[in-house]
């Protein structure tokens, strides 16, 4: 169990503000933390983390406490059990994949779990290459594993995937999901893409100028509770097509390109790039913005 008291004053563009998250995250889940820019998403993590110092509350992993304001409390970041992967990659360019890994490891540590990532992650035919030979993607894959070189028992990922292609997240994704069932770790990520927080959330936190709005399953916050039905996916709308008088909605969906029928009175609600909904209920798709 996680438990989050945070409260921090924060400057912004548009004057002080706030930002006040109190939260309990069962261990094992995948928590995604969603909002406009701004709204103190990336500080969150960077509490977690221990890399500034929040102004007041506390923060209790599994019993032990990491923050508490009232009693002195502030474990500095070495002592707490996080793996951390930035945007952008952060991997030292003077030295090899491999090098990059060991050089994560604590005193004393294995070199096995090093071995066992390279293996996990898909990195052998990498691993002699410096970062500047690598694509984007592949310095991920790199991050993500010297992440959890020094296996944390939580990971915080802030944006990761933002720089890359709609393929290559995709592929990312699945990394993520693999990496965090099998280390049984308590992943949050920052991100604004709803079919991203869509695919990889077991929970969702929803922020507004430092507020949690909203929070739940991906369902519960992104789903009209009214529809139901035994298929949903959750896409882009890439155009819409006049055919009489209805309208040919292409989405795009996991990579996969779903066409949908629209009436004049659904389309005139709907714009290319809109993320939707679309549900099969009695064999007719219904898509919905969201």
């Amino acid at each position: 169990m996680i438990e989050i008291d945070i409260h921090k004053r924060l400057l912004s563009t548009t004057g002080d503000f706030n930002l006040k998250v109190s939260c309990r995250i069962n261990k094992g889940q995948f928590v995604s933390i969603f909002g406009s820019s701004g709204a103190g998403k990336t500080t969150i993590l960077r509490l977690i983390a221990g890399l500034i110092k929040q102004d007041s509350g506390s923060i209790s992993v599994n019993n032990t406490i990491w923050f508490d304001a009232t009693n002195r409390i502030n474990l500095n970041p070495q002592k707490r059990k996080v793996g951390f992967v930035f945007q952008d990659y952060t991997l030292f360019p003077n030295m090899t994949v491999k090098k990059n890994l060991e050089f994560a490891l604590s005193k004393g540590q294995s070199q096995d779990v090093i071995n066992e990532l390279i293996e996990t992650m898909e990195l052998t035919d990498l691993q002699d290459r410096k970062p500047e030979t690598l694509s984007g993607g592949q310095k991920q894959r790199v991050a993500l594993a010297r992440a959890l070189v020094q296996k944390p028992s939580i990971l915080l990922l802030d944006e990761p995937l933002s720089a890359l292609d709609g393929e290559m997240r995709n592929k990312l994704q699945d990394y993520i999901l693999k990496v965090h069932k099998k280390y049984n770790l308590t992943t949050f990520l920052v991100s604004h893409d709803i079919s991203e927080v869509f695919k990889l959330s077991d929970h969702v936190i929803k922020l507004e100028n430092g507020s949690i709005l909203q929070q739940g399953t991906p369902e519960e916050l992104f789903l009209d509770k009214k529809t139901t039905g035994k298929y949903k996916t959750i896409g882009t709308i890439l155009s819409i097509q006049p055919s009489g008088v209805i309208n040919i909605v292409s989405v795009l969906s996991n990579n996969n390109i779903i066409q949908v029928i629209a009436t004049n009175e659904e389309a005139v609600k709907l714009s290319e790039g809109d993320k939707v909904t679309i549900t099969s209920k009695a064999f007719n798709p219904i898509i919905q913005k969201i």
